[in-house]
């Protein structure tokens, strides 16, 4: 049986198959069509020269949902809220988002407040009823609204996290008077409390889902028409995978699909290779995502923005920068030197590629200063052109005073300290050290920059994975299918009894369960995880608390949490404690890719396939370039030298050494 993964990109798509029964895997790249993304799609999968009807599953990370919330392209949307409570996006948090701006303007919201929608009903904070849902009047509201077929309804009510009948019914009689119209309610949405934070993660929801729903139509359609028989997996922002009919109820759990496949890949191999605490880099062609792995464990948060929109479903805790081989560089106002994060994109793409780009990128600079090769045919198709790099860099040139080295290598320093500032926020921000850590660089040009930003941050040891070019689209192949939930419900610790706790939790694994059944899973392969949303009483946010498998006692649940605490702040006080959510991960495992070991042998000369002159460092040093794929096991590469593959260049500057391991990944050190 044939496994296949897709991942889609801002400039590529990847593809991976993996033959379960040959154990071979094999990688494709296709530019990536912003028109119409399934064409891009079934180019990757053409170009692995896999059959469509052999595959027996099909796996896809996809960037639709994000790309319309980032371009402001979504549907029309209309939200229905409880009588009095209008307002909420409107009035969002009060805090400013630029703090010494008292003139700075609040995003403005996902749905305006002329499609906000008052329907009598009224729930308290513990679920019961103080004025019931007035169906009649509901009716007339929606029969009145302008709602055309491709907008969609949010349907919000107060506190309905503890009651959700009112929500469901509402939906239901919507469906009723407008069918086919996309309908979504906050309680299946993001059953907790916070009202601003619920209502705009559900309007986010129902804004992408007609988009998605239609992408999914086209891509099962051409999947089909192609010979393929089998169901369709989208790789969602908590590292796990969901069938495409649950990615159509929650589009919003997709935004960070793409990067979330890579995080898992590093998981992955972090455990093949003994590197239990890593960093990702996944530099593409738009933009940079890093995370921080520690002991292999995937952080989840729920506590992240998109376009300033607030989202919390469960999802990665990625850090994203606009920095990526696409990314333009240009000048400001006083004439300084800045790269991204406007990117090329696939079309036009960076100048070097001659379809009508103008403007000098990361990519063209690598090119000038031969770090790229001017034979390298991307996906196999794009052939680069140095000359037309130089002419996009002309006036940036003659502005600095400037010659095309010396701005290409500023160039790509600039690029290199955008990345480095985004993984201290997810590093020394939060009281980690990053020279405790390996940095994983994978990304079309990840492995290209990955050294330069290991110096800078003083990180002794990199990984470069086989195939960086495709890493996330092989993470969705080893991603299991995930299903997260929460409940809010208020407990204080102390007083509390340990069964109520884990009453609460089985609840609610009871649900996971048996949603995971219901859509095929083996009740063996599934297995949970528990967190807790907590905080010290009178705090007004919470902490997430992930508690061991065999957590038995609540002395143990607040000494987790003090941990947590103290891991964060700096300081734990050891006063009261209380929960407020109960969290959930329901994961059925799949079977995983078992790769081939690594068995090159002979000498490291049989692997050179050129002399270059590069440039590092203000002047031009002879490199040699390694074909990756012929480098034998064990050999060792000392700087600088370029390591070149399909989708992918490893660049091993001069002080670094590289070492081949036993799966074929690329083990970089500072000599």
């Amino acid at each position: 049986m044939l496994w296949v993964g897709v991942d889609v990109g801002g400039t590529f798509t990847d593809a991976v198959v993996y033959d379960d029964e040959a154990k071979q895997i094999a990688y494709a790249k296709a530019p990536s069509t912003p028109s119409d993304p399934t064409k891009g799609v079934i180019d990757a999968v053409e170009g692995l020269g896999t059959a469509f009807e052999d595959m027996g599953r099909f796996v896809h990370g996809i960037t639709i949902g994000t790309n319309a919330i980032l371009q402001h392209k979504g549907a029309r949307v209309w939200l229905l809220v409880t009588e009095g409570f209008r307002d909420v996006l409107e009035i969002a948090r009060t805090n400013r988002a630029v703090l010494y701006n008292i003139k700075t303007l609040k995003t403005p919201p996902i749905v305006p407040r002329s499609r906000s929608v008052e329907v009598r009903e009224r729930l308290i904070y513990d679920g019961s009823v103080r004025v019931p849902l007035d169906e009649a009047g509901l009716r007339e509201s929606v029969r009145a609204l302008p709602i055309a077929e491709d907008d969609a309804v949010a349907v919000c009510f107060l506190h309905s996290y503890a009651h959700p009948d009112h929500e469901r019914r509402a939906v239901e009689i919507v469906r009723e008077e407008c069918p086919g119209v996309t309908v979504c309610c906050s309680s299946e949405v993001l059953a907790q409390f916070r009202e601003y934070e619920r209502f705009n993660t559900t309007a986010l929801n129902a804004y992408i889902g007609p988009l998605m729903d239609r992408y999914l139509d086209a891509l099962q359609s051409r999947l089909a028409g192609k010979g393929y028989r089998g169901e369709v997996f989208i790789m969602t922002s908590n590292g796990g995978v969901s069938t495409a009919e649950r990615a159509r109820r929650l589009p919003i759990s997709t935004v960070l699909s793409g990067p979330a496949g890579g995080v898992a890949a590093t998981v992955h191999l972090g455990g093949m290779t003994g590197l239990e605490d890593l960093i990702t880099c996944d530099m593409g062609g738009t933009s940079t995502d890093v995370c921080l792995i520690e002991s292999l464990q995937v952080p989840v948060t729920n506590e992240q923005f998109i376009a300033g929109y607030a989202n919390r479903t469960p999802q990665i805790e990625i850090n994203a920068v606009g920095a990526g081989g696409g990314s333009i560089a240009w000048l400001d106002a006083g004439d300084i030197l800045m790269v991204g994060p406007h990117s090329a994109g696939a079309e036009p793409g960076p100048a070097c590629y001659g379809q009508g780009g103008t403007e000098p990128t990361v990519t063209d600079a690598n090119l000038v200063l031969n770090r790229l090769s001017p034979d390298t045919r991307l996906a196999g198709r794009i052939a680069l052109d140095k000359a037309k790099s130089v002419e996009a860099m002309q006036p940036i040139m003659q502005q600095l005073n400037l010659n095309e080295y010396q701005l290409s290598e500023g160039v790509i320093r600039i690029a290199v300290a955008r990345m480095v500032s985004a993984i201290k926020q997810i590093s020394i921000a939060k009281g980690f050290d990053p020279r405790d850590f390996a940095l994983c660089a994978y990304g079309g040009a990840g492995p290209m920059h990955a050294a330069f930003i290991a110096e800078e941050l003083e990180i002794p040891r990199l990984v470069v994975p086989l195939g960086p070019g495709n890493f996330a689209a092989f993470g969705s192949l080893i991603s299991d299918i995930r299903q997260d939930y929460v409940l809010t419900r208020t407990i204080q610790t102390r007083g509390a009894k340990f069964e109520e706790i884990d009453k609460t939790f089985q609840e609610i694994e009871k649900e996971g369960r048996a949603n995971l059944e219901g859509e095929g899973v083996d009740g063996p392969s599934i297995y949970t995880r528990r967190s807790l949303g907590m905080r010290y009483l009178g705090q007004s946010w919470e902490l997430e608390v992930d508690l061991p498998e065999g957590t038995d006692s609540v002395a143990a649940i607040e000494a987790a949490f003090e941990d947590i605490h103290d891991r964060r702040f700096g300081h734990k006080s050891g006063g009261a404690s209380e929960i407020v959510n109960f969290r959930v991960a329901a994961i059925g495992r799949v079977d995983k890719p078992t790769l081939p070991a690594w068995t090159v042998q002979g000498p490291l000369s049989d692997a050179e396939v050129a002399q270059r002159e590069v440039y590092f460092d203000g002047s031009f040093m002879e490199t040699p370039v390694y074909d990756r794929l012929k480098l034998p096991l064990e050999t060792e590469i000392h700087g600088p030298a370029i390591i070149d593959e399909s989708g992918s260049t490893t660049i091993v500057p001069p002080g670094w050494r590289a070492h081949v391991l036993g799966f074929g990944d690329l083990f970089l050190e500072r000599r």
